[in-house]
């Protein structure tokens, strides 16, 4: 499985001390390996009316430990991090749109990530539950339905894996809504043939598509990350180039218009990824822009949102615009149901 570069949650992630055996594998029939999402931002009120279209989410890194490579799903100090600070907080902004199935799965943790001679066996490995848990989904619950890939970094990953794998060139394309790859750098370069006859998604309705974006500070100096992403890209492919990094401004979702002002966003989660409940949203909190292949970000700073080093926004990648993908998936899956109308 090739392993791109990238921004690893480093800090406040479930700490894993005690060695461990290989967790054993999911077994996606049992309830256990799948996630609940049942948490919205503070004063969001649910939203069941549209239902017709799938989300398959795959979180993100959540586990830095000093001794495992892949971490156990179930371990109740994993699972409770997972679950509070990224499944609930990310997989959420579906919940208006469709029915969300999100995968327990043996991700790879940040030792695995630091590390250049396990890395690629623990992605594969991580991998290897997705593509089982997909399959399980379709065996049992897909029947046919539209439905949405998406995920954040290290699910991002996974996400943009199971493009290129299993639904590129397949029937299952024709199902497609759109796939959400968030928080790793794809490059010009993976258009083709990577993903050839996938479009990066141009236009806000525009369905059978990719979205990808990568934010950072704009203060931030962005020339270490974007020669990071075309080394990386150029050791993975020959040496070939890989071009600029792929970015599409999540607030405005066209690609026509790469900058959106504060006032345009819909509404962030305020403050830092962390255990319970999430905070309000913010609307006309976030000034985006796609620049040089990367989202450059302007967070109020009413958010109290802290950066990685050099500015990256990775942990916010999802919450700086939790209403504006919310809306935004909507808006797909309606697309998709009112051109695919079932007679």
């Amino acid at each position: 499985m090739k392993f791109r570069r990238i921004a690893v949650m480093m800090a406040g992630m479930a700490a894993i001390a005690a060695p461990a055996a290989e967790p054993l594998a999911p077994d996606y029939a049992q309830g256990r390996y799948w996630s609940a999402v049942n948490s919205l931002p503070q004063g969001v009120a649910p939203n069941t009316a549209l239902r017709g279209v799938d989300v398959f989410w795959i979180h993100p890194t959540t586990t830095r430990s000093t001794t495992d490579y892949n971490h156990d799903p179930l371990d109740p100090t994993v699972l409770k991090w997972t679950e509070e600070s990224a499944v609930q907080r990310q997989a959420s902004a579906f919940s208006a749109c469709c029915r969300i199935f999100a995968p327990r799965y043996r991700a790879a943790t940040t030792k695995a990530l630091m590390d250049p001679t396990r890395r690629e066996a623990a992605f594969a490995l991580a991998y290897s539950d997705i593509e089982r848990a997909f399959d399980w989904y379709l065996a049992h619950e897909n029947k046919g339905r539209p439905f949405i890939i998406a995920g954040h970094s290290q699910g991002g990953a996974h996400s943009a894996s199971l493009l290129e794998k299993r639904i590129k060139g397949t029937a299952l394309q024709g199902q497609l809504v759109a796939v959400y790859i968030i928080g790793i750098n794809l490059m010009d370069g993976d258009l083709a043939p990577r993903f050839a006859g996938v479009p990066l998604c141009s236009e806000p309705a525009q369905t059978g598509c990719f979205v990808q974006w990568n934010s950072i500070l704009a203060e931030s100096d962005v020339a270490p990350t974007l020669k990071a992403y075309a080394a990386a890209f150029a050791a993975q492919n020959g040496g070939r180039v890989g071009g600029s990094p792929l970015c599409v401004n999540p607030v405005t979702f066209d690609r026509r218009r790469p900058v959106s002002p504060a006032a345009e966003a819909k509404g962030a989660v305020v403050g830092n990824p962390g255990f319970g409940a999430m905070g309000p949203l913010r609307a006309g909190a976030v000034a985006a822009e796609c620049r040089d292949g990367l989202l450059i970000v302007r967070p109020a700073a009413e958010l109290a949102l802290k950066p990685l080093p050099g500015g990256s926004m990775h942990f916010h990648d999802v919450g700086l615009f939790w209403a504006d993908l919310s809306a935004n998936a909507a808006l797909r899956a309606r697309t998709w149901l009112k051109t695919h109308k079932r007679h």
